[in-house]
């Protein structure tokens, strides 16, 4: 039987969950057990920590400390993206394979890009922002009326100036 785990030792736990929505007992009690944490408190919290993202998949980071659990939701660029885009939330089990056609601007591209800084390993503001437009650009929604791919083309042949972050 492995050792019991100190609770005064800060664990941090990733889960990927849908916004708003409870996760399953099963998913999160093979991570919450060994920490002393009920799995069926620690869903309602996650729940009501991801209720803005409703209808979108994020990475919940918990940080549990003496036996008390710290929520901190780390969104994706997709799920910012498609939150920029202002659709209303989806029921995930009757709509599939949603097409997010939407329009954005490039300010909203450039507050995205801002926020996604720190996971991206790009040298420059610049290669964050052409990260952002190719995850724009597969979710298949367009800038300014222009699809991702040229406005990509128009910062390379410095028709675009992006910001210094």
């Amino acid at each position: 039987m492995p050792p019991k785990l100190d609770p005064s030792v800060l664990n941090i736990l990733y889960v990927r969950v849908n916004g708003g929505e409870v996760p399953g007992g099963a998913v999160l009690a093979p991570k919450c057990g060994p920490l002393g944490l009920a799995p069926k408190k620690v869903g309602d919290d996650i729940a009501a920590a991801t209720k803005e993202w409703a209808g979108l998949k994020v990475t919940v980071k918990l940080s549990v400390l003496n036996r008390k659990a710290d929520i901190e939701i780390v969104p994706s660029a997709s799920a910012l993206l498609i939150k920029s885009l202002k659709e209303p939330p989806r029921d995930r089990k009757k709509v599939k394979n949603i097409k997010h056609t939407g329009n954005m601007t490039l300010d909203d591209v450039y507050a995205v890009a801002r926020k996604m800084r720190t996971k991206s390993m790009a040298r420059k503001f610049q290669g964050t922002v052409k990260e952002i437009l190719g995850t724009a650009n597969s979710l298949g929604c367009t800038i300014d009326g222009q699809a991702p791919t040229a406005i990509q083309a128009k910062i390379d042949s410095g028709e675009i100036v992006t910001p210094e972050a």
